[in-house]
């Protein structure tokens, strides 16, 4: 048996410390466990992770692949990246923005650094981002607009501290489940809330269960606040030293009661949860809050609340929880939003300091981080783009209206970089295998801004290579200079990244590899070799609080419940909303095994499917949106309200239904609220989702 390695999990952005161990011969992993030496998790670990990473399910890739034929057959490394780079070259000389690239949290730093520093400084193009934008991007977005800086305020150290825990839209225990322990283990003495509108394992653990209708987060957000100001509850000190706008909220503030309506919420549960928020509180909230034309807008308001009741500071705050392994690193590392280090996109210094650093002239670098995934694949769909690679994300199952994904993917030059085969390589023109958990080398940042290794414990098959030597192999190709070699050491560009971000909002300068082999882990900002950041904007000395905006001054939004993004009509009567379960990830290639050749299962309220009864065909029916229908087995639940039908995000036939539209501030889509209606299965209404994986034969390579 060979010896532990020390590594972090992959599976969500707890960031917890596993150990695991190879197999005794040939390659992968025999054993994973938590790691008690890890600061972070002290030897928890959740079985989910633990059994993702030594066993996951999914069609493993093992040699690359080209489309010959209409299908997709084996080949040689060197012949798929001739091909790969040939396209790009061909397409980049019609234009830098005539190549996108979309990547992925899944990626650790260097990986992510490294892809953005050649899809921004090496192609040029604007149209470049990452799944993260899909789930965090509002998150981001109101952090930036109320502190002027991105990231949450609170760590974990601030959970045991806290009285009152308010989780809105977001299922913890299902997504988090080390994280869940601490909360409930803290609300033991204290107040368990939970926000959303179905009941999920989170809410089993709940004091209050607060319902709102979908897509009126904004709404409730509104009411609670309206509680605190008619109660006289409003930390008055803390609002008028070290915030700007509260009186421009104030003026728009509307009733309790008009708020209350619109969100479907009694007005006595509003002010239930508004009498709570006067004890130390941490507001935690997810994709329910930020998959909305209106998330940034309800992630301000969460925000909002956090000041206007003094709950900013130790053990209280607004936490974002963060769904991807490394959300946190793409928003730092990869350039999609801001330059590495969060330094500003249209900054003219940044941009040459970024620029002097890669070696390349500042005008190649583009202007504007870009219009995200659902506008990049506007791009490609209106032919603006040729060619698209997509590493380590799988857009036709996690992007809205995914089989408008489909078909516009299918009409460019698209190469996909992953480990498993997924439904995007069902329309990929080459596919490059990649490396993963446990075979990989580098470092991730959890959703507390903690950095720590992730170690490959097995060598990888001779036909794989790592997400980062990959992306140096075609940059080498396109752009000599770029990188050093096709090969490279993870550790010299994170030593690259981190000087980059030295006196940066993320400084990094201060980790290196060494040190996290000492220490396992460390949270940025961290500036020296010692210490490390804590709770954000706030230091014990001194006046206590200093925001990086141009006042000093935390600020308050004024953003008010604008409609439902697509309202229930006759035609379309009910409303459709997603979450997630417990045993899946993501989109589920490496957790729901033969589950896309089964239908995705819909919880609906029983007296919704007796009233829909016409529509039901032995446990079957068929959820219709404007954009597709979809076959679903029906499973009666009461805990999902009358009226609405629930489906798993992970499934990859459901985003099929869901809406494209997106939030304005954010470029994050309204993947939570739509309108749907139920008709009976028959040969007029068929499954048309398109991108349920194949099994597709791969011939065998002939120039091996």
């Amino acid at each position: 048996m060979s010896e532990w390695t020390p590594t972090t999990c992959m599976r969500c952005a707890v960031g917890c410390g596993h150990l695991q161990q190879g197999v005794d011969s040939g390659y992968g992993l025999d054993t994973v466990r938590g790691d008690a030496n890890h600061p972070v998790n002290r030897g928890l670990a959740c079985q989910r992770g633990v059994r993702e990473t030594a066993d996951p399910d999914g069609e493993w890739l093992t040699r690359p692949l080209v489309r010959e034929g209409g299908e997709l057959v084996a080949t040689s490394w060197d012949t798929a990246l001739d091909i790969v780079v040939t396209r790009f070259d061909e397409a980049l000389r019609e234009g830098s923005d005539n190549v996108a690239v979309l990547g992925s949290g899944q990626q650790t730093n260097e990986a992510a650094y490294a892809l953005g520093k050649l899809a921004r400084g090496g192609f040029g193009t604007r149209y470049y981002d990452a799944n993260t934008t899909l789930c965090m991007a509002s998150a981001v977005t109101a952090y930036y607009q109320a502190f002027g800086s991105d990231a949450p305020p609170p760590t974990y150290d601030d959970i045991p501290d806290a009285e009152t825990h308010l989780i809105w839209g977001a299922n913890p225990a299902a997504a988090h489940p080390v994280m869940y322990r601490w909360i409930v283990d803290s609300a033991e003495d204290g107040t368990l809330m939970v926000v959303d509108p179905v009941e999920s394992e989170t809410v089993d653990d709940a004091d209050c269960h607060v319902q709102p209708e979908p897509g009126t987060d904004l709404a409730l957000a509104r009411a609670v606040l309206a509680s605190v100001v008619d109660a006289g509850a409003v930390d008055e000190a803390f609002v008028d030293r070290y915030t700007s706008r509260f009186d421009d909220l104030l003026a728009d503030l509307p009733s309790v009661e008009a708020a209350a309506a619109a969100a479907g919420v009694p007005v006595e549960t509003v002010e239930r949860v508004a009498e709570a928020l006067a004890d130390p509180t941490l507001v935690y909230w997810g994709m329910g809050v930020n998959q909305s034309v209106q998330g940034t807008a309800t992630a301000r308001a969460l925000i909002d609340l956090c000041l206007a009741t003094g709950n900013l500071g130790p053990g209280t705050g607004p936490f974002s929880l963060t769904g991807q392994a490394n959300s946190m690193g793409t928003r730092v590392c990869s350039s999609k939003g801001t330059w590495p280090g969060h330094r500003d996109f249209e900054d003219p210094d940044h941009r040459r300091t970024v620029a002097e650093t890669w070696g390349v002239p500042v005008e190649r670098l583009p202007d504007d981080p870009g219009p995200g995934p659902v506008g990049i694949v506007d791009a490609i769909a209106d032919g603006d783009v040729d060619a698209c690679w997509a590493v380590a994300t799988n857009p036709v199952a996690g992007m809205p209206d995914a089989d408008r994904v489909r078909d516009a993917l299918s009409d460019a030059f698209l190469v996909v970089q992953d480990t498993f085969r997924t439904e995007t390589c069902g329309v990929a023109d080459v596919v490059l295998p990649a490396a993963t958990w446990g075979e990989s080398e580098g470092t991730v940042m959890n959703m507390e801004r903690t950095v720590s290794r992730v170690r490959a414990a097995t060598d990888v098959p001779p036909k794989i290579r790592q997400d980062i030597d990959i992306v140096a192999t075609v940059g080498r190709r396109l752009e000599p200079a770029l990188f050093d070699g096709p090969r490279i050491d993870p550790r010299e560009v994170f030593d690259e990244l981190r000087a980059l971000t030295a006196g940066t909002p993320a400084d990094l300068s201060g980790i290196s590899y060494d040190r996290l082999d000492a220490e396992y882990a460390v949270r940025w900002p961290a500036p020296e070799p010692r210490g490390q950041g804590g709770y954000r904007y706030y230091a014990s000395e001194g006046d206590g609080w200093d925001f990086p905006t141009p006042s000093g001054r935390a600020r308050f939004s004024t953003g008010g419940h604008g409609g439902l993004a697509e309202p229930t009509d006759e035609e379309y009567p009910l409303t459709l909303t997603t979450g997630r379960r417990p045993g899946a990830y993501n989109t589920g290639v490496r957790s729901r095994g033969g589950e896309t050749d089964e239908f995705p299962v819909a919880r609906v309220h029983p007296e919704t499917t007796l009233e829909h009864i016409e529509a039901l065909d032995r446990g079957r029916t068929v959820v219709a949106s404007r954009r597709a229908s979809v076959t679903v087995r029906v499973q009666p639940d009461d805990g999902v309200p009358t009226g609405m039908i629930w489906l798993p995000i992970h499934h990859p036939a459901v985003n099929a239904l869901t809406l494209p539209v997106v939030d304005p501030e954010s470029d994050e889509p309204n993947l939570k609220q739509c309108a749907v209606d139920v008709r009976a299965p028959h040969p007029e209404n068929p499954l048309t989702y398109q991108g349920i994986a194949s099994s597709d034969d791969v011939a065998p390579a002939g120039d091996d």
